[in-house]
């Protein structure tokens, strides 16, 4: 098998008392997957609670692979067309928001994934790698206070960003990895 690394990050409550484990197993030297996926996680649901305008940017744009219907996101099991789409339906239709995620889980999927158009990164640079994240935990719709914590569970298949690699956008911040494909679910 090539490099891999699983990581699990877990936080419960225990009596007001919140307790931090995190388990790391790592083959070889793949510890970009962890870095990508820990950033991914702290700007995606900071980017739900608070920044709902910049939902878009997380996702891959449609041109970065033509003839496809990508990104492919599924919210509580209905597709959304597109990422403006997304972002709308949480600019518009879905009340203020809480996330807070519980733990996830990340793999390495390609360590391989050429972009086109880019020079393609030495493989152990880990910028040309595709990962596997499940991400769960609670979200509260509407007031903090009053609303009541639901679980939910989420998949993402994140890529190397085409516009960080190619250096065809020179913006302080763009995104090193997006959304190609995504299914969230309320799970109670």
């Amino acid at each position: 098998m090539g490099d891999q690394e699983h990581v699990s990050l877990i936080k419960a409550s225990t009596n007001g008392e919140y307790l931090l484990l995190i388990s790391v197993k790592r083959i070889a030297n793949a510890s970009p997957v962890t870095t990508a996926s820990q950033y991914f996680v702290d700007s995606y649901y900071a980017a739900l609670n608070q920044r709902r305008n910049t939902i878009a940017s997380f996702y891959m744009a449609p041109a970065a692979m033509p003839g496809t219907n990508l990104p492919s996101i599924s919210f509580n099991g209905s597709p959304i067309p597109t990422a403006a789409a997304m972002q709308t339906l949480f600019e518009q239709q879905i009340p203020q928001a809480h996330y807070e995620v519980q733990c996830y889980d990340c793999h390495v999927v390609n360590p391989n994934y050429v972009v086109e158009g880019s020079h393609v990164p030495p493989a152990k640079t880990g910028k040309n790698m595709t990962i596997l994240l499940a991400v769960s935990g609670y979200v509260k719709y509407g007031k903090p206070k009053e609303a009541q914590p639901r679980a939910f569970s989420e998949s993402f298949l994140l890529v190397p960003n085409p516009a960080a690699i190619t250096g065809q956008q020179r913006m302080k911040n763009v995104k090193e990895w997006v959304i190609q494909t995504q299914t969230f679910r309320i799970v109670v």
